[in-house]
Parts: structure tokens; sequence; C-alpha cells
């Protein structure tokens, strides 16, 4: 039996009751479905396919009345349900329940949710249930690179790995210690990742232009990869990563099952799923009546002077119920200024940009997740890669170029259900920028309120407490006693202070690591005035006499000779050496 063509009404009905009532049903292609779960039907579904269009397109609107499923109701091995579960996640979001299902049966798929909101399960999940499973489609572990994940920055790279690792804690690899996941990117030596590869991984998580290079030298094989991600897509096609990843797809079999997710879709990125994916289904994950930024996130533009925004921030930062904030700027330059300032005036601050090494950028970022700092100033590179809960407040310190790093940029806040504060400071000259993403967006806020730092209502909106000022004033540490001036000790400690013997001290003056003439002989005469003698005895003073006017006879030390200007020129030079052996005569007639 033939199966039934995607554009027709059969695989709309199949593919309706598969994604959303989650029933184990004939598949339309010659996989095999996971078993999933009966669940009721989502508030609405939307399929559309084009007779020209090589993808179909899903697209689910939840209502608060639908009751997400569970990882193993939606088939996944119980290993990743109880790595996930010790992190404390147990039931899906939308993307995940809705991709899953398609996943794990090995189809090619475009998902598409807003940012934050679990779209690194989506593919992570299926992908780890994929390759440790016998007889998904893919080929055994044995040491080479199974499954290959695209990111575009750094800081998404370690975000995506750390995990990946999280998800496979109990999966069986091709280690003694398990499924290996390897982080690729760059600003990091060569050698380490080069001989992690050697010694075997099973997941690649990269960006691309490492990960060119390292299989341009034939250390990374892409020969067997049976599962491939791009993640954040738009970013790569924004940075510039298009033909890099042209080149990278060209290098892996044929035969693989390819995702790609990202918030936004531009048309470039559509063409390249049509390119490269085969026949995807794409899947937009949506809420009822849901804009392209979360709901619970609260956002407040504001009017603001370049030379009022420090003052501004700093009062922003005092807020109550802040915690965790992160500030946005566009140049890298603003970000370190911003960051200095910041903590100059108290706070507890970090800065990430690409003037800084890949070392710093990382201890900023793990001083933040760890709260050690808790305002983290970043340039965009930081917008797609961070991921932390409990981040209360995002700055836009500059105005975004474009809706889409808006969307982005605000998304650090507001995630996994939570709520969250953005707040943007638009100045006078990027009035126009801001109009076109808010009409973008549709937020309704073409024309922010001038503010300034002293404004009541950026107290009152913000809850500011009254007479906050822009520094934060640290407690002094306590001083010790010995510290205290002495005016203001108590009488008996300055009474035992004044008591203590005081210290003799010779300062010898050296030339070239040797006593001069003078010091010597100062030296010597300081000697002779001490009133102790040798053996511990006191001096008698008319013993000491006597022994005076024995010893005028002996020789005397010969006195220190005066050191004389020298004059210009080689006559001046001539005369000061003529001079010496005159100083010596006359210094020793004295003594004789």
């Amino acid at each position: 039996m033939r199966a039934p063509d995607r554009g027709s009404p059969r695989f709309a009905e199949l593919l309706t009751t598969l994604v959303l009532r989650r029933r184990p049903v004939p598949c339309p292609t010659s996989c095999v479905r996971a078993e999933t779960r009966k669940a009721g039907p989502l508030s609405k579904i939307t399929i559309d396919h084009e007779d020209d269009a090589t993808e179909t397109t899903v697209s689910a609107q939840l209502d608060s009345t639908h009751v997400p499923p569970t990882f193993g109701e939606l088939g996944v091995r119980d290993e990743i349900v109880r790595a996930l579960s010790e992190v404390g996640i147990d039931r899906t979001f939308a993307i995940q329940e809705l991709t899953l299902p398609l996943a794990l049966a090995g189809d090619d798929l475009i998902g598409q949710a807003r940012t934050g909101m679990g779209k690194t399960f989506g593919f992570g999940v299926p992908l780890l249930n994929r390759i440790t499973t016998d007889g998904s489609g893919t080929t055994t572990l044995d040491g080479t690179p199974r499954a290959l994940v695209i990111v575009p920055t750094r800081e998404l790279c370690v975000q995506v790995t750390g995990d990946l690792v999280s998800a496979a804690k109990y999966l069986p690899g091709s280690g003694k210690k398990g499924l290996e996941v390897l982080s690729i990117y760059g600003g990091r030596p060569y050698e380490q990742q080069i001989s992690q590869l050697q010694k075997g991984v099973d997941v690649v998580v990269g960006t691309p232009g490492r990960l060119l290079d390292l299989a341009n030298q034939g250390h990374l094989i892409l020969g067997k990869i049976g599962v491939l991600v791009m993640d954040e897509a738009d970013e790569m096609l924004d940075l510039g990563f298009l033909p890099d990843i042209e080149r990278i797809l060209t290098m892996v079999p044929d035969k693989r099952q390819t995702m790609l997710f990202s918030a936004t879709m531009p048309g470039p990125i559509i063409t390249l799923a049509r390119t490269f994916l085969n026949r995807p289904t794409h899947i937009r994950a949506e809420e009822a009546e849901s804009s392209a930024v979360h709901e619970r996130t609260q956002q407040h533009v504001y009017r603001a002077h370049a030379l009022d925004k420090a003052e501004l921030v700093a009062r922003v930062l005092q807020a109550e119920g802040r915690g965790a904030t992160m500030i946005f700027t566009r140049t890298k330059r603003t970000a370190q200024k911003v960051a200095d300032d910041l903590v100059e005036r108290g706070f507890a601050c970090g800065a990430v940009h690409g003037d800084l090494g890949q070392i710093a950028r990382e201890k900023a970022l793990d001083k933040f997740r760890a709260g050690k700092i808790d305002v983290l100033v970043a340039t965009d590179v930081a917008a797609r890669g961070i991921d932390i809960d409990d981040v209360t407040h995002v700055i836009n310190y500059q105005c975004p170029e474009d809706e889409k790093t808006y969307v982005h940029r605000i998304g650090r806040t507001g995630r996994a259900g939570r709520t969250g504060i953005a707040i943007t400071l638009v100045d006078w000259d990027d009035i126009p920028r801001w109009q076109l993403i808010d009409k973008a967006l549709g937020l309704n806020m073409p024309d922010p309120v001038e503010t300034y730092s002293s404004s009541p209502h950026l107290f009152e909106e913000l809850g500011i407490p009254a007479g906050t000022t822009g520094r934060v004033h640290k407690q002094a540490p306590a001083r010790s006693a010995e510290s205290e001036p002495a005016e203001r000790r108590p009488r008996e400690d300055r009474e035992e202070t004044a008591s203590r013997p005081k210290r003799n001290r010779v300062r010898r003056r050296t030339v070239r690591g040797k006593a001069s003439d003078g010091d010597t002989a100062a030296a010597s005469g300081a000697d002779a005035t001490e009133p102790k003698a040798s053996n511990g005895q006191q001096k008698d003073p008319q013993a000491e006499g006597a022994s005076e006017r024995a010893g005028s006879d002996a020789p005397a030390s010969p006195a220190r000779r005066r050191r004389r200007r020298r004059g210009n020129g080689a006559a001046g030079h001539d005369t000061a050496s003529q001079d010496a052996p005159n100083a010596d005569t006359v210094a020793a007639s004295p003594a004789q």
C-alpha cells in the first residue's frame, strides 16, 4: 500500500491524529513511530501545505486547560527521563510536545518557538534517544560522532553541551564513562579538542568555523553522522555562517535526519531548509493570541539622555525585588565602559564582549551563573547563549538594531513560565529605529516618555525606593585597635604605646653595593658613643676621656672627600682632576 502524499487530506488527518492526539497510528512513511499516550486535543490546529512547497506547516495554539504530557508518556527512554527528573524537568513544553513524536520517528522537521520555550530539549532528547536505541536507523556507536549540533556562538555551544550532558547522564555510550559529548568552538587550543576526538566521542556540538577547520584537517569525521541539528539558524545567517554551513552539509551522509530550530524564520533559512531537508514538517508552537515576546514580561521604554543613562541604570539596579540582571549594548567599547562604571559605583558586575578572551568570557558567565556577580553587561553575542531562569531584569542600554535582536535580548528574562521586567533606553537619535521595532512587534509604544534618573514615574513604575542615589554604600570594615590614631585610643593604651623603647636605626648609604666612606666613619662614631662596652658593662666617662687623649697620637681615619661639580667641557674636567690631590692634602692636615 502506497503512503499518502503529504499534500493530500489523508496525510493531514494522519498528522493531526499523530501530533495532537498522540495515538499510535500507521506512519505515512515506512518508519516506525514511538508509542505515545492518548490525550485530549489542543485548542487549535492549523495544517498548511502548498502545492509547490516541500514542507507541511503545523501551527498549534494551546489553551489554559491543556495538560502537557511527560517525557515518558511520549516514548522517551527511561534513562533520559530519570536524568531530566533529577534537574526538575518532568513535563514537556509545547514545542517539545509537538516535535518529539516526529523527531523520535526520524522525520526531518523545522521547529519554531519563542526563545525560552525549551527548543534545546526539543531536539536534544530525540537526538540522544535515537543514537542510543537499536533499530532507530542510526549505526552502532564506535567512537566516531553519530550526531552533530551546529550553533552560532561560543556561549550557546557551552550551554547546549551542558544540557545534553545532563540529559545523557545514564545513557550508555562508546566509552566506559557513558555517552561522550564534546563541545568544539574557537578561542580554545586545537590540541585539546583533537585529543578528545581521537579518544572517541558520540555527540559533537560546535560553531561552524572550528567544525570546518577540524573537518578539513581530517580530525573530525562526519561520514557517520545520523542526526544533524542546526540551532538558532537565523543568528547563523546574520553572522555570515551560511556558506560554512553549506560546506559542512556536503560532508555529512545524505541518509540522515536533519532538524532546524530557531525563534524566527527569515526567507534565506527557509530556502536552506528546502534545499538540505527531506520534505520537512514545519512546526510552530504558540499560545492563544501570543506575540513574539512573552506576555509575562513587563516592558518599559524610556527616552533617556546619553549622559544620564549611567545614573539611571544605577538607580534601576536598586529596585525592589531585583535579582540577576543583564544589560545589553550595541558595541564592545560601551559594554566595557558601562561595566567599569557600575563596578566603581559599588555593584558586583562583569562583562562579556568580543574584545575579551574566551577564558575571561567563560569566567564572567560562570560567576553570573553561580551568583557571585548579579549584573552582567554584554553585547548581542550573549543574547543567544545564556539560559538562567532567575534573571529578573533585562536592560537595553542602547536601542537594538531590529526587532529580532529585541526579541532575543528580552528573552533572557521571563523564561520557563517565570515573570520578568524588560527596560529599554532609547536615545533621541534612535527614535526612528525604535518606531520600526515597535511597529513590527505591535507593542503600541512608538513615543517613549522622556525620562531622567530623578523622574518620579521611573521610581513609581519600577519600584525604586525613594531617596535612592546612583551609588551603593558598602559597610566599612571594622577597624582594629592598632589601626586607630593614638589620640582616639584610651589613655592607658596611649601610655603603653609611649613607654615602648625607640628603635635605634643606623642608615647607611651604599655606592654600587658597598658602604661609602662617610657612612663608615659615621657608623664607627655611633659605635664610639654607645654607653655600653662590648662585654655588656657600662663605660666610665673619665676613662673614655683618657682613652681619647691617648689615642690622639694614633693615625686618624681618612676624612670624607668633598665632591665638587664638574665644569662644562674638557677644561672643567681637567681642573677637577688637578684639584683632587690638593683636597686630599687639605683633608689630611688636621690629622697630622
